[in-house]
């Protein structure tokens, strides 16, 4: 069971969590519970680093940041035992080994020992999510929206038998009800669907967390902490009963964009790469791509996208890099948006991208970048444009839930 910020926003929601908790192990489950920290802490975390350095040390900063969900934990494991239930916390370093850059790491392996023990005597083990030990023993956080990729891991690696994601919405839904009212909860969703929404902006699952529990076939389930209501299923495929549900399963927006401009590239082979590797080796990741060679001047422009937050980083790499790259100019935005399309009908129907495309034209919205993948099309808006964009996007591809039935 994984339990998200706003399941853990005071001791009051840590109770609501508790109880239901306890419910799962008085009827004779094995429970591991992972939490985020509460809702806005990591936040608060990552200014006071901010504050204290505008480039902090990443090993000092996961210190800081790490330190919400250890909060959580104890405070879980506490109000289980003054419920009269055997639980206990354990620290991510115990039990998560990470590599990769301090920030935003990858799980390596989950110690199940110490797990296993717990559990065959009958103690409910609670978990923080987001977190695990470096190479060189510094505590690791798994960026961004880590716990889910927490939960799922330790459920691998305990061979669960499924893994319940607990939100503060009912499940997963064709887009987010507070841009769209008339969104849909899904009763099921693929992997696959549901990797490329949470890689465009969906913020109800941590991609990581996604393609773990598809390489793993773990089944996943979303659920409000809330209330008893029935959730969305990840499933491998649709059965025959889904096969008639709309071509595109939903649509997802993300304001979390940065968009970065080089110019006077000179336009030769090779030149993207020497821009990209830098980046890389930096644990940079960059999304959408447009290169726009300059005809008769031999040079070209290079735009591309980064998380926002990541933005200004990305700029000092660069600029380090200046003279081996040999650009002219560098140039940041963030008041861009992404807005996705997601859905497996896209894989045999090249017809509904041009739909999208036609009905932003509609509706006036110009496309700064566009880029694809099999069952996705995502184009950059303005940022302003974004919620004009996911709404008549929802209703030209038919996802408004009729009237009195929407979220």
């Amino acid at each position: 069971m994984k339990f998200g910020g706003t399941s853990m926003a005071g001791i009051e929601r840590i109770r609501v969590v508790a109880a239901r908790v306890k419910r799962e192990a008085d009827a004779g489950n094995e429970v591991l519970v992972v939490v985020s920290a509460m809702a806005g802490e990591t936040d608060r975390l990552v200014q006071l680093c901010r504050e204290a350095s505008a480039l902090a040390d990443p090993q000092e900063y996961d210190v800081v940041v790490a330190s919400g969900e250890q909060v959580t934990a104890g405070l879980l494991a506490m109000t289980l035992q003054n419920m009269g239930a055997k639980a206990r916390s354990f620290m991510g370093w115990q039990l998560m080994r990470a590599s990769g850059v301090h920030g935003n790491a990858r799980v390596e392996k989950v110690e199940g020992a110490l797990l296993d023990e717990a559990l065959n005597e009958g103690t409910v083990a609670v978990i923080p999510g987001f977190q695990g030990v470096s190479e060189d023993g510094r505590v690791a956080t798994l960026g961004r929206g880590g716990s889910d990729t927490s939960a799922v891991a330790i459920a691998a690696g305990v061979k669960a038998d499924r893994c319940d994601i607990y939100t503060d919405v009912d499940g997963v839904y064709t887009t987010d009800p507070r841009i769209v009212p008339q969104a849909r909860k899904l009763t099921k969703i693929t992997f696959e669907e549901m990797l490329e929404l949470a890689g465009v902006g969906a913020k109800v699952l941590q991609v990581r967390s996604v393609g773990l529990a598809m390489r793993e076939n773990l089944p996943l389930r979303v659920l409000t902490a809330f209330d008893d209501l029935p959730g969305t299923e990840i499933v491998p495929e649709l059965g025959e009963n889904d096969m008639e549900r709309n071509a595109i399963a939903g649509i997802a927006a993300d304001r979390n964009e940065g968009r970065i401009t080089l110019t006077g590239i000179a336009d030769r082979p090779g030149m993207v790469a020497a821009v990209m590797q830098p980046l890389a080796d930096a644990g940079l990741s960059v999304d959408m791509i447009v290169h726009a060679a300059t005809e008769g001047q031999n040079a070209s422009d290079l735009t591309f996208t980064v998380p926002e937050a990541m933005m200004a980083q990305a700029a000092a790499v660069l600029n380090a890099r200046k003279g081996d790259i040999g650009f002219s100019e560098i140039h940041t935005d963030d008041a861009v948006a992404k807005v996705s399309i997601v859905g497996v009908g896209i894989r045999s129907n090249p017809e509904l991208a041009a739909k999208m495309f036609a009905t932003l034209a509609t509706s006036g919205i110009n496309l700064l970048a566009v880029s694809a993948s099999e069952i996705k099309v995502s184009v950059l808006v303005k940022e302003d444009e974004m919620e004009l964009a996911v709404r008549v996007l929802h209703t030209a591809f038919g996802l408004d839930a009729p009237r009195g039935e929407a979220a």
